[in-house]
């Protein structure tokens, strides 16, 4: 089983347990066994293989058993009989806005409901509005949940709930009162996918903005409305929840409301060591005082930390390592001296080989790889061997055009094939001055054959990067199921790069592949894959990722100076 899979088992028991009321410690326990799956850089199995398992913080004996168990057999017996007490259709239910697992037992023990069918007819038939602290506005408030559930679409991309934050910015600051607007919650976190926006606003008296908010003409259904925090959601089935404090509260409500509720805990347990209660409105001392901060960097401070930045609020280690003034300097946009992916008119790029370059100088970029697709999937009209002396012969022409402002590349984009071979022969690959190998067809093949198919291009001399590695496609495409253990091994053993691939479709590498890969130290690039020159805007997203891996700019080829990235490829044998 892989960790993703291992992390739904724990997910799924976390949410029968709530069903069931048991109590909350042994609820958590499960899912932060569930979020630490997830994040983990390398497979479960294989720590479990080495007996390293009870290494990773948080999983104990008892859970390592349970690991260990599902690893051997693809079962686990305390689930089981778990299920065999609560029904796992209930699960279902939880999924329908404003239904929590309280509502769930409720609805089971008294009506005798077990899935969303039986939910929408008893919901249709006035049922629910008998059963304790129900009634009529809570049914209808189901039955809206339900129709709301059958629009929604699930999680969306970074780029939409930036463009989406951006758009409902900009409306609150013109709101009167409105002293200041900011991003929170996962979109400020920058993860991969955002469920629901979070947006907080300094404000002294919210009230006459929350109303504005809620009567909104694009908000389809108000979820709750108060004095200093409201939630809609709108007609396209996104949610958004506005948050409100006074100027001189700030920066406790800002590191509320940007979580993660992991990071927030661990803030609150230390605030409590020194005698304090942290939450969105301040600090609260042993005399009842309330310490008002506007800034967040004062609330750290004032418990003994530096400033954290946002990506790295989850949890991992940062409010330890911000006490001992121990955390990273994360890369950042401003880092960034190349794109080493992408592609012109030569495949299925939008322009020119010169128009990509004058783009790169322009976002003061000094070195540009072109490295259109090869040939392999006929659909983005790709190169073959024989064509790269023509493409050479056009960048050096572009090169002499544009004199030093721009050390230009020749590579290419090699397909993967499904029986694991290269694109291109080996001489072929030998003339170019970078080499990319991507996965792009026969993602689904059993683990061992897709990860053979990617261990055969690390293992090739001639190749210097791998990209976007598993092919996902956010938020919907799950990407190949590698072995990570076997290609985290090759990559280190051969010194090939690891790509994170910045378009908001893809961010892949993730942020735990990445940090895992980086602490053995294989280099990381971060490349846009742009077709076009606003493609290369989108450098931020991969950024983004390389910040939640807390990476530093020295663990990535994308800042280091021409010479040093010339003398790298020359070392691989590449021709630059």
């Amino acid at each position: 089983m892989t960790n993703n899979e291992l992390a739904d088992v724990f997910e799924r028991i976390a949410n029968l347990m709530k069903i069931k009321d048991e109590l909350v410690f042994k609820v958590r326990a499960y899912e932060r066994t569930a979020e630490t799956l997830r994040s983990l850089g390398e497979e479960a199995s294989a720590l479990a293989a080495r007996g390293a398992l009870t290494s990773v913080p948080g999983i104990g004996k008892a859970i390592s058993e349970k690991i260990e168990e599902l690893l051997s057999t693809g079962k686990l017996g305390f689930l089981q009989r778990l299920e065999e007490e609560v029904p796992p259709s209930l699960l279902e239910m939880l999924k329908v806005p404003g239904v929590g697992p309280k509502k769930v037992a409720l609805f089971w023990k008294e009506l005798g409901l077990l899935n969303l069918a039986d939910l929408q007819q008893a919901a249709a038939e006035g049922k629910l509005r008998s059963l304790p602290g129900m009634g009529e506005k809570s049914e209808a408030a189901i039955l809206a949940g339900l129709a709301s559930l059958a629009q929604r679409s699930g999680r969306m991309t970074l780029l939409r709930a930036s463009e989406e934050g951006a758009r409902w910015l900009a409306w609150l600051r013109k709101q009167p009162g409105v002293e200041r607007a900011e991003p929170a919650g996962s979109l400020r976190r920058w993860k991969e996918t955002v469920g629901d926006l979070d947006l907080v606003v300094a404000h002294r008296e919210p009230a006459a903005l929350m109303q504005a908010f809620t009567a909104h003409p694009d908000v389809a259904r108000v979820l709750g409305q108060g004095e200093n925090k409201s939630s809609v959601e709108l007609k396209d089935g996104l949610r958004i929840q506005l948050w409100a404090q006074p100027p001189e509260s700030f920066g406790a409500l800002w590191i509320y409301a940007t979580g993660s509720k992991d990071h927030n805990v661990r803030v609150r347990e230390l605030a409590q060591r020194k005698g304090l209660s942290l939450s969105e409105r301040g600090l609260l001392d042993a005399q009842g005082n309330l310490l008002r901060m506007p800034e967040e960097e004062q609330i750290y401070a004032a418990l003994g930390l530096d400033w954290i930045p946002p990506e790295l609020r989850e949890d991992r280690g940062e409010v330890e390592a911000a006490a001992k003034h121990a955390l990273p300097r994360l890369v950042s946009l401003g880092d960034i001296r190349m794109e080493l992916h992408s592609h012109s008119t030569w495949s299925d790029g939008a322009v020119t080989i010169e128009e990509m370059a004058r783009a790169a100088i322009a976002r003061g970029y000094k070195v540009l790889a072109v490295t259109d697709h090869s040939h392999y999937m006929g659909i983005v009209n790709g190169m073959r061997p024989e064509d790269l002396p023509r493409q050479r012969a056009e960048i050096e022409e572009v090169q002499r055009k544009l004199g030093g402002q721009i050390l230009l590349l020749q590579g290419a984009e090699v397909d993967i094939r499904s029986d694991g071979a290269l694109d291109y022969p080996d001489e072929a690959l030998a003339a170019l001055d970078v080499v990319i190998a991507s996965l792009h067809m026969s993602l689904h093949q059993p683990r061992e054959q897709v990860t053979a198919r990617l261990l055969n291009a690390i293992r090739n001399p001639h190749v210097d990067i791998i990209a976007h590695p598993t092919g996902r496609l956010l938020p919907d495409r799950a990407g190949a199921d590698l072995d990570w253990s076997a290609v985290f091994a090759a990559l280190a053993e051969h010194g090939t790069a690891l790509e994170i691939n910045a378009s908001p479709m893809r961010l892949d590498a993730d942020d735990a592949h990445t940090r895992h890969a980086a602490g053995l130290g294989i280099p990381i690039t971060i490349n846009t894959d742009a077709h076009a020159p606003r493609g290369m805007d989108e450098m931020i997203y991969g950024v983004s990722v390389a910040r939640r891996a807390g990476l530093s700019a020295e663990c990535v080829i994308n800042t280091w100076e021409v010479e040093k990235l010339t003398g790298w490829l020359k070392k691989r044998g590449s021709r630059a």
